[in-house]
């Protein structure tokens, strides 16, 4: 057992050394940017325009769940106009970053990985290599520039649809029956700049950690398709512990 854990605690190491040494190649390339301009734009459609549908509805759901669940039990208190300030600070500090990255780590991480690891099984990243052209610049560096620029924009356009869909809830429930001016008076004396600043600050985090991870799982992807399958699943449950280990870090910083 103690051999086990010793392996194990070897490998973390070696991995989080091999991730940072990855990290900092690719920031090292981002001067080569101009020249990947067509990748770089490429990769941000797919990130952005590629994932807002899904998106949409996933933050329009949330934020009426959200809406209901909780203005229901304000309700039985005669707090219900609260519900503006709740819905609107829940999606802005925690759940449009959190949600909206699992959703793109999801979708786009494991799609990252899958491509890469595919180009690493059949050799045509060693044929890259051969031409003279760095994998890194050719591959890791656009995704992640495409994923610190479309993933911040992506959650901004996911609090915006949450807070909305929480304000048609309170709006017509009943039980709540908040007008929509009294719910967005409150959202908007409780949700301050610095509050989408730090909603802001996540997803560009998080966003980085869909696509270090997705790119670096790709690159140590080896064995054919079924390594290839391995390596999706990999990313995705990387991404999403990292994001919420980053989520909780982040927090207490930003206290």
């Amino acid at each position: 057992m103690i051999e086990a854990l010793g392996r194990n605690i070897l490998n973390l190491m070696q991995t989080t050394g091999e991730m940072v040494k990855l990290f900092v190649q690719t920031i090292f390339y981002f001067k080569e940017a101009p020249r990947n301009l067509p990748s770089i734009f490429r990769q941000t459609a797919e990130v952005g325009i590629g994932t807002l549908p899904v998106a949409s509805v996933l933050a329009l759901f949330v934020g009426m769940v959200l809406a209901l669940q909780t203005g229901s039990e304000l309700a039985l208190y005669g707090s219900q106009e609260a519900i503006g300030a709740i819905v609107g600070l829940s999606m802005v500090k925690e759940l449009g970053p959190v949600m909206t990255c699992l959703l793109v780590a999801g979708r786009v991480g494991s799609s990252m990985a899958a491509e890469v690891g595919a180009m690493q099984v059949y050799e045509e990243i060693d044929a890259l290599k051969t031409l003279e052209i760095s994998p890194i610049r050719y591959l890791a560096m656009p995704r992640l520039l495409a994923c610190l620029f479309a993933v911040p924009a992506l959650v901004i356009f996911s609090m915006l649809i949450g807070i909305a869909g929480g304000a048609f809830i309170s709006d017509i429930n009943p039980v709540i029956n908040v007008p929509y001016n009294v719910y967005y008076e409150n959202m908007i004396r409780a949700v301050g700049y610095m509050e989408i600043i730090k909603g802001i600050i996540k997803a560009t985090v998080f966003g980085g950690i869909v696509a270090h991870v997705g790119c670096y799982v790709g690159f140590k992807t080896r064995g054919g398709a079924r390594g290839i399958g391995q390596s999706t699943t990999r990313s995705v449950v990387m991404s999403f512990l990292m994001i919420l280990v980053a989520d909780y870090f982040l927090s207490r910083m930003m206290m």
